[in-house]
């Protein structure tokens, strides 16, 4: 039998230049913010992370960018069937409008967002009269977050569902299944994975996110103040100790509402494997 060869160096060569790679670009950077932390005692970094204004801020990043993540893994999952099972004058046009998100630049986005939620703006002069303000509110945020996100999960599904097997949907109604049967039990099953894979990635993206979200929120201390606007906050104030505490906690709560996420995908994919 011949040996196959590697295109690329061999594993512990490829391995090292990873894990350098790695080290250099994440690992370094992530390190320095938890050094220059210990500046602080632990009482004083106790008092810095659990003031209300902080604590306030750590509560909408974190349920904005839940709720955005929610909502484009709805949104984003029905954009994605759209686009591979229909064929429609300007599709071609749609699927690059999904992209627009990564190319506009944020603070773009933000400044666009807020003259269209305003209360002058074309949507928000409809929404206003009803009782529903947007923009310079929670809400806002909550707007942009969902902005930003929508192509992490339409990019993560779209080619997983081109990739499904008609045979599987054609058995499932030979056999009498309706298409909400078939939809969630040969379909959804396969997509989930890449669903949790494209909602972690929106939900990444968006609690680190500032540019699009610093101009409609309002930035109101207690309401409408993200934890990134914390940090460059405390940056301009030269309290680096106090921005690294806060950066730090937001790196603990993101890395385990990640892990978590990670392990509900590996338990699925665990799981259908078994059934299979």
């Amino acid at each position: 039998m011949a040996t196959r060869k590697n295109v690329l160096p061999g594993f512990n060569l490829s391995l090292g230049y990873t894990i350098l790679y790695l080290s250099l670009i994440v690992l370094i950077p992530l390190s320095a913010a938890f050094i220059k932390t210990t500046e602080l005692s632990f009482a004083e970094f106790w008092d810095v992370v659990t003031t209300p204004r902080v604590v306030a801020s750590y509560k909408l990043t974190f349920g904005a960018s839940l709720i955005g993540a929610s909502i484009n893994a709805v949104f984003g999952l029905l954009t994605a069937w759209v686009l591979v099972r229909y064929t429609f004058p300007g599709k071609r046009i749609v699927d690059a409008l999904v992209d627009l998100p990564f190319a506009l630049p944020t603070a773009v986005a933000g400044i666009a967002l807020t003259a269209i939620f305003a209360g002058n703006g074309w949507i928000g002069s409809l929404l206003e009269p009803l009782g529903i303000k947007v923009a310079f509110t929670p809400l806002g945020v909550v707007v942009a977050l969902t902005f930003i996100g929508l192509p992490f999960v339409v990019r993560t599904v779209q080619p997983v569902l081109e990739d499904l097997e008609a045979e599987a949907e054609e058995a499932a109604a030979s056999l009498g299944a309706n298409r909400w049967q078939t939809f969630s039990r040969i379909i959804f099953p396969a997509l989930l994975p890449a669903l949790l894979t494209g909602f972690a990635l929106a939900f990444a993206r968006a609690v680190g996110e500032y540019g699009s979200v610093i101009f409609i929120a309002g930035n109101m201390p207690m309401v409408s103040e993200i934890t990134p606007l914390i940090i460059i906050t405390k940056l301009e104030q030269y309290d680096y100790a106090g921005a690294t505490a806060v950066a730090v906690v937001m790196l603990i709560i993101s890395f385990i509402l990640l892990l978590a996420i990670n392990g509900l995908q590996w338990w699925n994919s665990r799981r259908n494997g078994q059934v299979r």
